[in-house]
């Protein structure tokens, strides 16, 4: 029986067009009998297609073709082998384990594991170990999962300070996908270490040993940016991720046969959420990209290809990526392609355009964040609204208040513009601040009002549910699809002892989508240069990603009426500075510029008039598609 016939009405109801919002939502959620846990759900997977290929991990963009396939069975065993090695070693209900390694066959399994036996916590290799240190003392975790030297050398590396440092008391490791030769032994003074793969290999395959979670048990924790420096845990229970998936899978685009390519690295919502568990609600494959993921520069060489071969039917990616394939020769049949995903940043109208002229696949849009597990929003291929990023999800609600004064809130009416709040089944419980008795202590630290989330950013909702963005409140830099806190770099930059004021923007980046830069100001007589704050900063960022690009010294740091800081106008300024240097040498172009308009920042080019305005505009646009910005072209008068 297929696992759309299993379930039947009350798994898959008509869910095409935004009108079929309301009935969908007629059926009381609790009564569609959903799996209550990850775990739950891919049992059911194995019982529907238990044969099927689930995921298709390739070792690296380059060996795209020698990858390793396990099908749903497989993966349940792999799970119960995991979980009950992990049970093995102590680990409960309620504890946490860390995983720190880049994409691979053994951790996509291990992260099920985690959550089966515990509480799995990614976090991103390219932290500091200090970061790190941080979030795992503030999870409790005393169990790694992490890349071994083979992998990841510098995954290793923070590993290995961490347990000298005491941090962890056993490190399970991970090897490559198809990894060929005996595991090399690694040692380290006082801690455990094994390689997961043989640690696992005798244990049960066929059930789990401990407590399986429950519903509203903790499923995981993920570190994210949020409004300070300091590292933020935000907590999910099973519900929140196999309700949000469910939701996801509540098509009517893909079905059972679909083929989902995953890149996006595991420490990150969308890669666990939207490529992994939602394609097990219909035993739908995954064709997972190698450790590096979208930054492999090898897989756009190859990415057509890839589609053809593997007839992948769609992808989640961040506009960059985008921006990069429509301009990379389509040289492969890929009529399997049904839609795109694109979320985590705007998307710029020349970079929709570009992509979806170039291929014939079209954008879908969506939006979320951590603190609602993964996505509230999503577009529709057949009924787009022009200037939304698509309408809310069944069971998720969306407003727009007023915040007053005295902090409380006035409800918006339709199409108002004020923050965004999310209630519904996926909002989080709140942020890791502690451990007592009965596990990880939650708070919601001003995010969570009556059962709102205050999601920090800004826009309207319209009387069908659609979400309209009109700028970031947060003022996060999105590098890559990972947010940046540029708190916790102007903190850096504030410790020099020359330096008196600093702000952090995103510069726009045709191959991250943003990268930071920074603005400060200096004592007055200091002889300090840019360079020099350059390199302090770089040395003491958190993580590598953070550092920023280039430093400038302003005489004064702008500030809006209320004398708050104003990052429009420095993202204004990078934005326009970084474009002219691209479109230097670009013929027809007079002057580049960049303002803030409706809250957002808008490039404005202005080309030659007259017989070579095609040219010059063809030019001009095919530069600007690369950079995910709004930006508008006009002819000389």
């Amino acid at each position: 029986m297929s696992a759309a016939n299993a379930t039947g009405q009350a798994w898959w109801p008509t869910y095409r067009a935004p009108d079929d919002l309301a009935a969908v939502e007629e059926v009381p959620l609790a009564d569609r009998g959903l799996p209550a846990t990850t775990y739950d759900l891919l049992r059911h997977a194995v019982q529907q297609r238990g044969d099927k290929t689930a995921l298709v991990v390739m070792p690296d963009a380059a060996r795209w073709r020698d990858a390793v396939e396990r099908t749903f069975a497989d993966v349940l065993r792999d799970v119960h082998r995991y979980a009950n090695a992990l049970h093995a070693l102590g680990v409960r209900r309620t504890d946490a384990v860390t995983l720190m390694a880049p994409n691979c066959a053994e951790l996509i399994p291990a992260v099920l594991a985690a959550q089966l036996a515990g509480i799995a916590a990614p976090v991103n290799g390219a932290l500091t170990a200090e970061h790190v240190s941080q979030l795992i003392r503030r999870s409790g975790s005393r169990t790694l999962i992490a890349a071994g030297p083979e992998l990841d050398p510098a995954v290793w590396e923070t590993a290995t300070s961490l347990a000298a440092s005491g941090d962890v008391d056993t490190v399970l490791v991970v090897r490559p996908t198809a990894a060929r030769g005996r595991a090399p032994e690694l040692r380290l003074p006082g801690v455990v270490v094994e390689h997961l793969h043989d640690f696992a290999a005798d244990r049960p395959d066929d059930h789990f040993a401990g407590r399986p979670p429950a519903a509203t048990d903790l499923a995981a924790i993920f570190h994210t940016g949020g409004t300070t420096g300091l590292p933020k845990l935000a907590a999910h229970t099973h519900r929140n991720e196999v309700v949000d998936a469910w939701m996801l899978a509540a098509n009517d685009l893909l079905d059972e046969d679909a083929r989902i390519f995953a890149a996006l690295p595991l420490f990150h919502v969308n890669a666990l959420v939207v490529t992994l568990l939602a394609p097990m609600f219909k035993a739908q494959t995954a064709i997972w990209a190698g450790p590096l993921g979208y930054r492999d520069v090898d897989l756009y060489g190859c990415f057509w290809q890839v589609v053809e071969h593997h007839r992948i039917s769609t992808m989640s990616a961040v506009p960059t990526v985008y921006a990069v394939l429509a301009q990379v020769p389509v040289d492969a049949r890929i009529d399997s392609m049904v839609c795109a995903v694109v979320g985590a940043a705007a998307l710029p109208d020349a970079v929709r355009t570009g992509f979806e002229r170039h291929t014939g696949v079209p954008l879908l849009e969506g939006y979320g964040l951590t603190e609602a597990t993964c996505a509230s929003v999503r577009g529709f291929v057949d009924a787009r609204r022009p200037g939304s990023v698509g309408q809310r999800l069944p069971y998720q609600r969306v407003k727009a208040v007023q915040v007053e004064d005295d902090g409380s809130w006035t409800d918006l009416p339709p199409g108002g513009r004020g923050v965004l709040a999310i209630a519904g089944p996926t909002v989080f419980g709140g942020y890791v601040v502690g451990r007592d008795e009965g596990g990880l202590v939650l708070d919601g630290q001003g995010k969570l009002v009556d059962g709102w989330l205050d999601t920090g950013d800004l826009g309207s909702v319209d009387e069908d549910g659609f979400v309209h963005l009109a700028g970031r409140a947060k003022d996060l830099i999105i590098r890559g699809g990972h947010n940046i806190d540029p708190a916790a770099v102007e903190d850096v930059l504030l410790a020099h002892p020359d330096v008196t004021g600093a702000s952090v923007v995103g510069e726009p980046d045709e191959h991250a989508g943003e990268v930071p830069v920074a603005f400060v100001t200096v004592a007055a007589g200091a002889a300090v240069g840019p360079e020099e704050i350059l390199e302090w900063a770089s040395g003491r960022v958190a993580e590598r990603a953070a550092a920023p690009r280039r430093v400038t010294v302003l005489d004064a740091l702008p500030l809006t009426d209320i004398g708050k800081p104003h990052k429009l106008g420095l993202r204004a300024r990078a934005a326009q500075e970084v474009l002219a240097q691209r479109l230097r040498d670009v013929d027809g172009v007079h002057d580049v510029s960049a303002d803030v308009v409706d809250g957002d920042v808008v490039v404005s080019v202005v080309v030659d008039g007259g017989d070579t305005a095609p040219d010059a505009r063809a030019a001009a646009e095919s530069v600007l598609g690369r950079f995910a910005v709004r930006s508008r072209v006009r002819e000389l008068s």
